[in-house]
């Protein structure tokens, strides 16, 4: 079914295309597709126009209900001196709550997303395109529980010039991330 949703981009297997992802999100691909086969055929990308990498954007020029697409927001705190980061992966149609469960998640007084330049610079990754594949190590991955339920999803690449589509089970099933429940608001 991956591939399915979206008839007006040309999809292929991610794991082919290295051009089309950021080196850590291809790292991460082939280090989960060692241990898991269904990642080298569900793991789908497309290149797209880079000025259109922004969801909204994206949806209207490509015909994709926004429902599909998943948005990747990097969220950090503090807690005796110690700074937590989570990179929180939820449908476009929501947003997620980052006064209330990602701040408890992460167990901080105050949690605030992540500046732009850091979270650019920490993953490795071009801004509108940071996917929850291939983060650095320490940070946790957050996904709303209703990702998975959405049928094959739309995720960022690393890079503003494409978007890996896989099915959202199999993106739950990610080493390291953790499925939440009320992550998103919405």
């Amino acid at each position: 079914m991956t591939g399915q949703v979206t008839a007006h981009l040309t999809w292929s297997p991610a794991l082919g295309r290295p051009d089309l992802l950021a080196p850590a999100t291809t790292a991460a691909l082939h280090a989960w597709a060692a241990g898991d086969p269904r990642v080298a055929e569900q793991v789908m990308v497309a290149e797209i126009d880079p000025a259109l990498a922004d969801t909204a954007a994206l949806s209207a020029a490509y015909a994709l209900p926004l429902d599909v697409s998943a948005n990747c927001v990097v969220v950090a705190g503090r807690r005796g001196g110690e700074e937590r980061v989570a990179a929180c992966v939820v449908l476009a149609t929501t947003r997620a709550d980052v006064n209330n469960a990602v701040r408890r998640l992460l167990d901080v007084r105050k949690a605030t997303f992540l500046a732009t330049d850091r979270a650019v610079e920490e993953s490795a990754m071009e801004y509108g395109g940071i996917t929850p594949i291939g983060l650095p190590a320490p940070w946790r991955v957050l996904v709303d529980s209703r990702v998975p339920l959405a049928g094959d999803v739309i995720v960022g690449s690393g890079v503003r010039h494409s978007k890996i589509e896989l099915p959202g089970e199999l993106l739950a099933e990610m080493p390291g991330v953790e499925v939440v429940d009320a992550l998103a608001l919405g």
